[in-house]
């Protein structure tokens, strides 16, 4: 049997490790078209690659994904975080849980799981093919011929692995065969801010944050970080995942409403204030924090907003109170444009769901013609759930319909 895996990062390395695996007696080689192999699982996680999430509820896990968590939903239970771990601390990667359910070798270097790929493929027999770019697939006779640096070769099973395009011209050769394609646009980047003066604020975090785009039903929550270009931090990441289509639409310009304290009822907001009056009547706004906010923030908002910081709790207006509990639950700032999150590239879109089995990941078009991680449209937040995708649909692939 004679299998080809075209794409030399994560995805495509665990398809040729499991295709072996499933089927000792295949030939299975790998092309890619860089000298590269494995190169965004070196850099991900800032050089220390989180492999998976902790996550170990199936449901909990497939709402990690904006698009493509229902499908992958219904294939966690072949392959899934508990899997992963299992997977490679059986292979002598051991592994780190953090706070934030992140999972990072204990090595906290990526070197540690490329290393682990290439030992497993080579101990299993993986051929590897470097600065091989497959220029056309072409269905004939029940084989799937590749055309492979002006040579074409025949395959009994072809599974496609070649990650995110950031156009869709890197998807035409698949369009052509006749799947679908969903355009690519970026996804999980954060928020530049060229003209708002909060960015004076770098490296300040407020670790319970709400933020919506205003005329839209999308928000995120959890930390915000305040850049030098403006805002990231995971609410920010997951909000321009969720809205990945959406702020495309806009040209990457359009207006947020950040709640600084993640309550949504203004009266109970309120209610803080006033218990503040009680208890610090003669302090001064700037002595005493809502909700703890850090102070630099905290001074910068009462500048902002035009209140006096050196004015005591007790002399606050009615009308002050409420612009108070405005700033701090409605404050509006201008995006203007999207920085890419680290080094880190995602993609929403791609191989649209509607031309694959979900069930083994296999192409409605072309028969024994398979797909697994980023060239599939399905995307996660940031957390190590991009990998698991990849590690969960290779592993179907892998099985090449059987």
């Amino acid at each position: 049997m004679n299998v080809a895996i075209i794409g030399g990062g994560a995805a495509g390395f665990f398809s040729a490790i499991h295709v072996k695996l499933n089927f000792p007696n295949a030939k299975v080689t790998l092309f890619e078209k860089s000298n590269k192999l494995l190169s965004k699982v070196k850099i991900s996680g800032g050089g220390r690659c989180n492999v998976t999430n902790a996550c170990s509820s199936i449901s909990t896990l497939s709402k990690a994904y904006p698009r493509g968590g229902k499908a992958l939903k219904k294939i966690f239970p072949e392959f899934y975080t508990k899997h992963t771990m299992e997977w490679f601390e059986k292979r002598g990667v051991a592994l780190l849980t953090q706070e934030d359910q992140c999972v990072f070798p204990v090595s906290q270097n990526s070197q540690t799981i490329i290393d682990c790929f290439l030992q497993e493929a080579l101990r299993l027999g993986v051929e590897i093919k470097t600065e091989s770019p497959v220029q056309k697939l072409t269905p004939k006779n029940g084989q799937i011929y590749l055309h492979v640096n002006e040579n074409e070769i025949s395959f009994d099973y072809v599974i496609v692995a070649t990650g995110g395009s950031p156009k869709k011209s890197g998807l035409i050769w698949l369009e052509n065969l006749g799947h679908k394609i969903e355009n690519p646009v970026p996804s999980l980047f954060t928020f530049n801010m060229p003209d708002e003066t909060i960015r004076d604020l770098m490296g300040v975090v407020v670790e319970e944050a709400l933020v919506k785009i205003k005329g839209e039903k999308l928000e995120g929550n959890g930390p915000v970080l305040i850049t030098h270009w403006g805002m990231s931090g995971p609410a920010i990441l997951k909000l321009s995942a969720f809205g990945a289509r959406i702020l495309a639409e806009k040209n990457y310009n359009f207006s947020i409403e950040v709640n600084w304290v993640n309550e949504s009822n203004h009266i109970l907001v309120m209610d803080k204030l006033e218990d503040i009056i009680e208890s610090h009547s003669e302090k001064q706004l700037q002595t005493i924090r809502p909700y703890y906010l850090p102070t630099r923030l905290w001074l910068y908002l009462l500048n902002r907003h035009q209140l006096n910081s050196m004015k005591k709790w007790r002399e606050l207006s009615k009308k002050e109170k409420n612009k108070i509990v405005q700033l701090l639950c409605n404050d509006s700032y201008q995006v203007r444009g999207k920085t890419t999150f680290k080094e880190e590239f995602v993609t929403c879109g791609g191989v649209s769901l509607d031309s694959i089995y979900i069930k083994n990941m296999q192409s409605k078009v072309v028969p024994n013609l398979f797909f697994t991680g980023e060239v599939c449209d399905i995307d996660g937040l940031t957390g190590g759930y991009n990998f698991q995708a990849a590690w969960t649909t290779a592993f179907i692939a892998a099985k090449l319909g059987k």
